[in-house]
């Protein structure tokens, strides 16, 4: 799929070497995406608990259970991931090249009842990077054997989690969107530049994986 993304984007498609398979999986991507989706948007509540699906229907709730919970959710979100973005006032020279992208957030309810919100940008609306920038994921079995080693060793093992650990790295695409109502009145229609590397990116789990093995590095790890 990335090779098809990124040979649609490099205006390649019609090439003897892509023609015959691209328009297949691209239309395979285009059914595992909505597959995705559908469970989401179709999910009204969860563990008991309402789920919103935007802004205004997460204060709704709020309103009609006399609580804060998913007010609050999203005020922590935002406080989190604001060193995310550089806020324009006019300047329109920063936004030379940059791609306009939308951002949402989705809500979620954890396993303990807490109302969590995530703040993440359109990745599906940027065009397919040079290289590709995907993070994989850890296996199941080399977890097991990591716990296997430390077992036969006599080692501890310790486990720790970075708080959106995205956000350290810096963002590798030229990107900005307009600041919704989730940035407050002040800043509502603002311009926006995403300066980190912000959930929803296509690059931005390649760009943390590259930040966290050089501090790694640099630890002498």
């Amino acid at each position: 799929m990335q090779v098809a993304e990124y040979a649609v984007a490099n205006k390649l498609a019609e090439e003897p070497a892509f023609i015959w398979w691209i328009k297949d999986i691209l239309q395979r991507r285009d059914r595992i995406i909505s597959k995705v989706k559908a469970p989401y948007w179709k999910r009204t509540h969860k563990f008991g608990i309402r789920v919103p699906k935007s802004i205004k229907e997460a204060l709704e709730v709020d309103a009609e259970t006399g609580t804060d919970f998913w007010k609050r959710a999203i005020e922590k979100e935002m406080a989190n991931v604001m060193p995310a973005f550089k806020f324009l006032k006019g300047d329109e020279t920063l936004l030379v090249g940059c791609q306009k992208i939308d951002c949402h957030i989705i809500f979620d309810v954890k396993l303990d009842l807490t109302c969590k919100a995530r703040y993440v940008a359109g990745g599906h609306m940027t065009e397919a990077p040079a290289a590709l920038t995907y993070l994989l994921v850890v296996s199941r079995e080399s977890v097991r054997i990591a716990f296997m080693a430390a077992a036969l060793n006599g080692l501890d093992i310790l486990a720790a989690d970075a708080q959106n650990a995205y956000l350290n790295a810096d963002c590798r695409e030229s990107v900005y969107t307009i600041a919704g109502p989730e940035f407050g009145a002040a800043r509502q229609g603002l311009q926006v530049l995403i300066v980190q590397a912000l959930y929803g990116l296509k690059s931005s789990g390649a760009a943390w994986h590259a930040h966290l093995a050089q501090t790694m590095s640099d630890l002498k790890f």
